[in-house]
Order: structure tokens, then sequence, then C-alpha cells
């Protein structure tokens, strides 16, 4: 008698048609972070620093991030690992007190950097793929670098503490030369202070992200059977629905008739936080 025990099916023998293989990416490495950035100094707008030199003081309401730069480089002293430099500008919304009762809105861009090693496994494959595209000749060929592709990962920031300092006491490190992008730029009204400012509002943020490098990679699984979707299309006109029955089958908020605890935060998020 046939012994066997080390066959196991993980989906049941008479399930499985045959086998396929697939195009997908391979993790080869990846790691988790908590950094805690302290006195992130805030690029404000001209009319929000004018505000700032002008006021006693100001807070940070929110941070919203709004674009990561990732950049990818092989060790030198070493094939199977690369540096990853990820760039994270935040768009930071401030109240500044004016003189008045009512606080004056301020805001502003912060950018800070921050550099990891992972091992991406060694490649001698150059890939080039073709792709149509309008205006280009069908068929053209795109190369793509034999390093890997990074992946970031990064929830909002959350906002653990602001403070205004004079130009002249404070020692924040200062990012030599920065490059904004332009369309970065073009998202605040106003153009940005890079210097010539004669206070500083500094933030400090708790970031928690999640950075890894993946290849592409030829797989063989198992096949059940050829995905097909089950949801007929329509036009809007014929998947036009009742509104009514489409409100009856919404549960009943009552969690928002009940009063809230003084440890709840509020519902309302940054004004600057665009839906995910």
């Amino acid at each position: 008698m046939a012994d066997n025990s080390n066959q196991t099916a993980c989906c049941g023998p008479d399930e499985v048609q045959g086998a396929m293989s697939i195009h997908t990416r391979k993790i080869t490495d990846s790691c988790r972070d908590k950094d805690c950035i302290e006195d992130l100094r805030v690029y404000l707008t001209k009319s929000g620093q004018t505000v700032l030199d002008n006021s006693p003081g100001a807070k940070v309401r929110c941070a919203d991030l709004i674009y990561t730069y990732i950049d990818v480089e092989p060790v030198a002293f070493d094939r199977n690992h690369y540096c990853i430099d990820v760039t994270f500008f935040y768009r930071i919304l401030a109240d500044a007190t004016a003189g008045s009762p009512r606080p004056t809105s301020l805001n502003g861009l912060a950018v800070f950097s921050k550099r990891v090693v992972l091992c991406g496994e060694d490649s001698t494959a150059h890939v080039f793929t073709s792709d149509t595209r309008i205006g280009d000749v069908d068929g053209l060929a795109r190369y793509t670098a034999k390093r890997p592709t990074a992946v970031v990962e990064v929830l909002d920031p959350m906002v653990l503490g602001s403070k205004v300092k004079e130009v002249c006491e404070c020692h924040c490190k200062d990012m030599p030369m920065l490059q904004i992008p332009q369309w970065i730029s073009g998202l605040f009204d106003e153009e940005l202070v890079l210097a010539g400012e004669q206070r500083r509002l500094l933030v400090t943020l708790g970031q928690f992200s999640v950075i890894r490098l993946e290849r592409d990679a030829q797989l063989v699984v198992p096949v059940l059977d050829y995905s097909l979707p089950t949801k007929e299309c329509c036009d809007s006109g014929a998947c036009a629905e009742d509104p009514c029955e489409m409100f009856s089958r919404i549960p009943f908020p009552a969690s928002q008739f009940t009063p809230r605890g003084c440890d709840r935060k509020p519902d309302t998020d940054c004004p600057y936080t665009t839906t995910k």
C-alpha cells in the first residue's frame, strides 16, 4: 500500500484543475519603523510667516502627508543590499494668536528624510516591457533597471507637539539646498518662505511606516478555475436604485446620539486630509 502521509491537499484534489504560471512581485526584505520626528521646521507661506513674526505664539493643529519620494541605490560593498532614501512632504495647519479672540490659520510645508538598508537580492537580468501608448509606436519597449522596487506604506503623522522659536536661538537642523517639487509648491496659495524669517514654527510628529523591497518573479500556482465577474454591466439609468430602499438598509447611527466622553477623539480630521 502506498504511503500518502506526506501528500497534503490545501484545497482538495477534486478542485485542482491544473497549474498555471503567473507573474507577480516577491518581497525580498521589509521593515517597519516608528519615527518620532522632533522639532521639524515648518516652511510657512508668505502671509503666514508675517503673522507668525508678529504673534505671541502658534500651535500646530494637524499634519497631512501629501507626497513620498523614494530613491533606491545599491550598497557599494554588498551587492545584495540597497539603500532606500525616503523623503516625506507634510502639509501643516496651525493656529496663531494675533491679538484677537479668534486665532489666525497658518499653513506651510514640512519635509523629513530617512534612509534604510534592505536586502534586495542580486539580479543581472535587464527587464524590457512592451506597452502601447497613445502617440507612440505600438510595441514600444520600455527599459526597467535591474534594481528592485521599493514600496513605502505610511500613515498620516500624529502631531505630538509644536513650538515657536526665534531664528537667533533656533538650533534646529536645516536641510541644505531644500528642493521642493513645483507641483507641491503649487498646492499652496502663496510662495513658501525658505529663508529670511524672524521666527520659526517647529513641529514634532509621530509616524508609522512599513518599507519593503520587491522583485518580479514567476510562480507556478494551482488552478481552481478562471475568475469571471458575476456582476452585470449596466448604465446609470438601468442601475438606478430607489433612494428610500437604499436608505432602509443603512443601520441607525445610535452611537452618534450618545454623549461623548472627554477622552474620545472628534470625528473631524485635518481639513487637508484627502479621502482615501
